[in-house]
């Protein structure tokens, strides 16, 4: 009875340990599976700046979003944006946010650096 069980956890597939299914487990993210993003010049992303108060327990957040452009890029636009405007602010999902209501300031520094962006929102 015992020997004509089919136990599928110890049988491995002829090419390793490829998984064609998993619920939970692992939740490493392999080069093949992470999205492309596309390194655009400046000039080329169209970006929108609004303020947004939602789920923030009613602290107004800048919001830029509509980049094409690799974490490392982002990173070092969000420090120059926080050190401009003076305040804290954060990479969520491609967006940068940045704490207090900047959206004139911002657009003006944006802008200058060659992106066609343009406030949203009112």
């Amino acid at each position: 009875m015992g020997s004509s069980k089919n136990n599928s956890s110890n049988m491995k597939s002829a090419k390793g340990d490829r998984v064609v299914y998993s619920e939970f487990g692992n939740n490493a993210t392999s080069p093949a599976t992470e999205r492309a993003v596309p390194n655009l010049p400046p000039n080329q992303q169209n970006l929108k700046v609004q303020a947004s108060r939602k789920g923030r327990k009613g602290k107004t957040v800048t919001i830029i979003s509509g980049f094409q452009s690799n974490q490392e890029i982002l990173t070092a636009l969000l420090k120059q944006l926080k050190n401009q405007c003076g305040a804290g602010g954060t990479l969520k999902d491609n967006e940068i946010e940045i704490q207090g209501e900047h959206k004139q300031k911002l657009l003006e520094i944006l802008t200058k650096l060659g992106y066609k962006a343009k406030i949203s929102g009112g």
